[in-house]
């Protein structure tokens, strides 16, 4: 009989301090896309992107502005060109080609990396500032609400508020 009660005496205190556990979880969630719209260095980042992009689509006009002025050129004298001059011809208008596709490639190439450059410090700032908040305010988890992959939650609370007002944002 004592080792029933000792049995039960176990699983209730089992289930006390599990409960106990449960209860002192303490979720949380986030927009990060609003969150990072709203820091003034989203604007400035995406001001030098757009221009750093602008510079480099210029420099595309003009080679392609090049490209269709030989090929023009080209047409206009085929039939008087003598031979080695057409071939001459077809040659530069061939490596301009693929200087413009080379030229994409790295524009490409160089857009992602200066994207990285300028957004990598605002993201690591507002992760910085939700994890302060985090354990300032023992929450157990936050959540990414703009990720869209939670599918149901109990009622939590939503932290960007006191980020903001941790980065100063309005």
């Amino acid at each position: 009989m004592t080792r029933i009660v000792a049995i039960c005496f176990g699983i209730l205190l089992s289930l006390a301090v599990q409960t106990q556990a449960q209860s002192t979880l303490k979720f949380g969630h986030i927009n990060s896309t609003q969150l990072i719209s709203l820091m003034p260095e989203t604007k400035l980042a995406d001001s030098t992107l757009q221009k750093f992009g602008a510079s480099l689509e210029n420099q595309l006009k003009t080679m392609t502005a090049e490209y269709q002025g030989k090929i023009t050129d080209f047409k206009s004298k085929e039939a008087s060109m003598a031979d080695p001059i057409r071939d001459a011809k077809l040659k530069e208008i061939s490596d301009l080609e693929e200087r413009i596709q080379s030229f994409q490639e790295s524009a490409q190439s160089s857009m992602q990396k200066k994207k990285e450059e300028l957004y990598t410090p605002i993201l690591k700032k507002a992760e910085e500032a939700i994890n302060s908040i985090a354990k300032e305010n023992k929450f157990s988890y936050i959540f990414d609400a703009s990720a869209g992959t939670l599918l149901f939650a109990q009622e939590s609370d939503d932290v960007l508020p006191m980020v903001k007002t941790k980065l100063g944002l309005k």
